[in-house]
């Protein structure tokens, strides 16, 4: 399946079933706003990164206009629908202020498996802890997806950007384990210096080793 979609290109990568709330006060994002509210249509982000558009991006729907500030300015709150794929940059439509694009559907394999997650979801929390951090998800450790917590494990954007091309989850979940065990003893050796620059300067008190 291919449409046109209005789109509204930023540098950062949206999941589907993620809450984001926009700032807008471009007029070409104005106006594409105004129009997809009136409209009840969703809109398409996709992703920009290092001042280069990107072909994958998400599709979000506005759950709420939240403000219109007097100059025009208004916040919304949207939320991620699914995964699209630029076919075509269409940079002036008639009429509007803004762009659009050709896009496609990518299958999307969205089954996890629980177990999976929940081992999953312990390494996540372990990394939280050593970063002195708590989050609070909505959902059970077995309901949870790869969509869920990849903003929360530090990924980088391209990082971010790596993980919406992968279309199965079983993919997306072993790329975030892979960033798991490669993150989590880093920082919990920059814990460990942390702690021994503590100790620089203060009385310690230790033990004299025994000589036999």
């Amino acid at each position: 399946m291919t449409n046109f979609i209005p789109i509204f290109p930023l540098g950062l990568v949206v999941y589907p079933g993620e809450s984001l709330n926009l700032h807008i006060f471009e007029p070409r994002y104005k106006q594409l706003i105004q129009e997809c509210h009136a409209a009840k249509k969703p809109f398409g982000i996709p992703t920009v990164i290092n001042n280069k558009l990107q072909e994958f991006g998400a599709m979000v729907e506005i759950d709420e206009l939240t403000k219109i500030y007097d100059n025009g300015e208004m916040d919304v709150k949207t939320k991620g629908l699914r995964i699209f794929r630029i076919l075509e940059l269409i940079k002036e439509i008639p009429d509007k202020l803004y762009s659009g694009a050709i896009v496609t559907y990518p299958d999307n394999y969205g089954q996890g498996n629980p177990d999976t997650m929940r081992k999953l979801m312990t390494s996540i929390r372990e990394l939280h802890g050593l970063l002195k951090l708590s989050k609070d998800f909505k959902k059970t450790d077995e309901e949870m997806l790869s969509y869920d917590v990849a903003h929360h494990i530090g990924l980088s954007l391209d990082e971010e950007y790596e993980l919406m091309g992968l279309m199965d989850e079983k993919q997306r979940i072993a790329y975030i384990k892979r960033h798991l065990i490669k993150v989590i003893p880093m920082v919990s050796g920059l814990e460990q210096l942390k702690e021994k620059i503590k100790l620089n300067g203060h009385f310690k008190n230790l033990s004299g080793f025994d000589i036999q």
